[in-house]
């Protein structure tokens, strides 16, 4: 019996599943074992950028070694179709105050044109009473870039 090899996206089908998206995982360095938590993010067209609280434990594995893992998937309720990305990398944090600016607010509207529950502001620094613009209004969570890309595999059923 022949082994079923699972099919390669096109840099065309990986970028569409990517920038569709907006929840990923990422996976830090641990102690002993990987720590792996769930993220929001946008993209750019050539970069991936997340927010982090300023506490935890992916700050503290974030401080002690930049590379990650990132996994962006889609499928199906069934799986009878799905697709997945995983990128190899390093997180760099946003200095510069505008481009800080500019990503934040790539956040707000995100929550707004997805329509996302504004509990999801609680894991991102904020109250989820307060409006999805005060994310980009005040600065209560770290924003970091996916640079320095090694491997890529991007994969998706027949």
């Amino acid at each position: 019996m022949d082994i079923v090899k699972i099919p390669r996206m096109e840099k065309k089908e990986y970028d569409k599943l990517i920038d569709k998206g907006y929840i990923c995982r990422i996976a830090f360095q641990g102690e002993k074992y990987p720590y792996i938590a769930p993220f929001l993010y946008v993209f750019d067209g050539s970069f991936l950028y997340f927010l982090s609280t300023k506490y935890g434990k992916k700050l503290e594995y974030f401080r002690k070694s930049p590379y990650v893992s990132v996994e962006i998937e889609r499928y199906s309720k069934d799986l009878s179709s799905f697709m997945f990305v995983t990128l190899q990398g390093y997180l760099e944090e946003v200095h510069d105050s505008i481009e800080k600016k500019m990503i934040r607010e790539k956040f707000v509207d995100l929550i707004v044109d997805r329509d996302l529950s504004c509990n999801i502001l609680a894991a991102l620094g904020h109250s989820p009473e307060d409006p999805p613009a005060a994310i980009a209004k005040e600065e209560r969570s770290l924003v970091w870039k996916l640079v320095g890309v090694k491997d890529l595999v991007a994969l998706k059923n027949l």
